[in-house]
């Protein structure tokens, strides 16, 4: 995978806010030629994910640093397993633990929640996708993230995908008004709208909706969506979605179900790095 410019650049700016002019223990004990071998751990079951982000930062600090991964990303990790081992100088790997690990930890917990998700719909048609729910600026990695755990991206951001909410509807006057400025003045991507009730789904689809989404609605308002339709535009359920719920929702023949808490309720997955020799 080529990590953009954009997140690089990231990871400088997260390298020099964690170390800034230098690392004042480190430098005080270890000699700058020192080398060492060191290896993450895990410290629980998870699914990892972000091995190729912890690498870079190892590479940003010294080129010459050697990372090798010992499992693919998206893979099973059992507590004890070894993840990666790193070797080089000293004073480069200490100064790459903490961001490694948060990446890691971060990426990992997310994977391992989506693929949880993605388990729990399995057989049916639903596929899990994810939402703008993201920590600011680290979109690009948590969403990767998301698919390596086997789910979806829904829109990266605001300006590749025509999704009309609430407060555009507001804004606007009605749904019919939205879809039709929206159709005059894009002609390149699907037009999705949200709705929160029956009525707002038959606007949406009169006027020319390609997808829409049902928010908060009930599993009998969401089988009744699906009769509605026939077919006729995408479906996405989205709001309250937990995995206690999802299989339920899934069941129902909806096509998309959005879940936020695989990116903003994740628990980190628990990983250690540890100097061998």
């Amino acid at each position: 995978m080529e990590i953009p410019p954009a997140v690089i650049d990231i990871i400088h700016r997260a390298l020099e806010e964690d170390t800034g002019p230098g690392d004042i223990t480190s430098t005080l004990l270890i000699p700058e030629q020192n080398k060492s071998k060191a290896i993450f751990i895990a410290k629980g079951d998870f699914v990892v994910a972000g091995i190729p982000f912890a690498k870079k930062v190892f590479t940003i600090l010294d080129s010459s640093i050697v990372f090798k991964p010992l499992f693919n990303e998206g893979a099973k990790i059992k507590k004890g397993d070894i993840i990666a081992e790193v070797s080089g100088k000293t004073l480069a790997i200490l100064a790459g633990e903490r961001l490694s690990l948060n990446i890691l930890q971060r990426l990992s917990g997310i994977a391992d929640l989506t693929r949880k998700y993605v388990g729990k719909v399995a057989g049916t048609k639903a596929k899990i996708v994810d939402t703008r729910k993201t920590t600011p600026c680290l979109r690009f990695m948590e969403k990767y993230a998301v698919r390596i755990g086997g789910g979806g991206n829904h829109r990266f951001g605001l300006f590749d995908g025509i999704l009309i909410k609430d407060n555009h509807i507001k804004a606007v006057g009605s749904i019919k008004k939205a879809v039709e400025r929206a159709k005059t003045g894009h002609h390149l991507l699907k037009i999705e709208v949200e709705v929160e009730n029956r009525q707002g789904l038959m606007e949406a689809i009169d006027a020319g909706a390609d997808i829409v989404m049902l928010d908060n609605m009930s599993i009998d308002e969401m089988e009744g969506a699906i009769k509605i339709s026939q077919g006729k535009v995408i479906l996405e359920a989205s709001g309250g979605i937990t995995l206690e719920n999802v299989r339920e929702i899934a069941e129902t023949g909806i096509d998309l179900i959005s879940v936020g808490a695989i990116t903003h309720s994740f628990k980190a997955a628990d990983i250690s790095l540890k100097i061998i020799t």
